[in-house]
């Protein structure tokens, strides 16, 4: 039976944020490589550019991994002889980065879906301002991050 503790909690939330970053990821990915594919067919020589596109919601899952790298190795250290209630916070605060990481990244796919899908028609010139549409949706992801750390450095967690 696994022991209800502080660190498990904690290690529990920084699972969770991974987690939903890949799943959010993921749906990203196929949202873009759906419509790359569709691209690439119409017009190989969108190869690139679908490429830079459709590897944007992949990001998520890096500014996940910060998070659980800080959980594991800042924090857990911190939490080995802390109550188990102790453990809630670092728990609550990576579900608020799950969330953020995960519809930030689903969300960013069909941004950059939708600029791939346009490639062959522009020759290539919807490149840049696909980026920029998708780096709104980027930022929440960045947030999502930075609240984690912010929050845990705040309450004195790392």
């Amino acid at each position: 039976m696994i022991e209800i503790n502080a660190v498990n909690l904690a290690v529990l939330g920084a699972a969770i944020a991974e987690a939903a970053a890949i799943a959010g990821s993921c749906w990203g990915i196929v949202a873009t490589g759906t419509a790359g594919a569709a691209a690439i067919a119409e017009d190989p020589g969108q190869f690139k550019n679908v490429l830079v596109l459709a590897s944007l919601p992949m990001t998520q899952t890096f500014y996940a991994l910060i998070v659980l790298l800080m959980i594991t190795t800042r924090v857990v250290p911190k939490l080995s002889t802390a109550s188990p209630e102790m453990g809630l916070i670092p728990l609550f605060i990576c579900i608020i980065t799950a969330v953020a990481e995960l519809i930030s990244a689903r969300y960013q796919g069909v941004v950059c879906a939708a600029g791939i899908s346009l490639l062959p028609k522009t020759k290539g010139k919807i490149l840049v301002p696909g980026m920029i549409l998708a780096v709104y949706l980027e930022l929440f992801g960045v947030l999502g991050m930075v609240f984690s750390i912010l929050a845990m450095s705040l309450l004195g967690l790392i």
